[in-house]
């Protein structure tokens, strides 16, 4: 049977790996969004995005927090903010080598919630 994506990858502790990469690397240092998170509990950000990716990657869902849209509101978010994100989870997983092909379904996956976060 064919691995998938969250297997191949290295399952939840390779994903976490590539969070703390994600936020620490890329989105806290990149001034279009890092204001989002200035507020925010890191800690408990990293927990819940692990789960999100992984279920994106095709693991288990065990995310349990606020819908896409619910964690969102107010923050009225633009497609330059989503490409942003978007971008920098690309390089995150590229970083860890993660190849061209995977990345895409899980931008894919990504992709097909643009619009429970834009906008709210």
């Amino acid at each position: 049977m064919e691995q998938n994506l969250y297997e191949k990858v290295g399952g939840e502790e390779a994903i976490a790996k590539v969070v703390d990469y994600f936020y620490s690397e890329l989105v806290l240092k990149d001034d279009t969004v890092n204001h989002f998170f200035k507020e925010t509990d890191m800690e408990k950000q990293r927990r819940h995005q692990s789960k999100f990716i992984s279920f994106a990657l095709g693991g288990p869902n065990q995310y349990t927090g606020q819908s896409m849209a619910k964690a969102h509101e107010g923050m009225n978010l633009q497609p330059v903010h989503f490409s942003a994100i978007e971008k920098h989870l690309h390089d995150a997983l590229a970083h860890f080598g993660v190849d061209e092909r995977d990345i895409d379904t899980a931008l894919t996956k990504v992709a097909s919630l643009r619009d429970d976060i834009l906008y709210k």
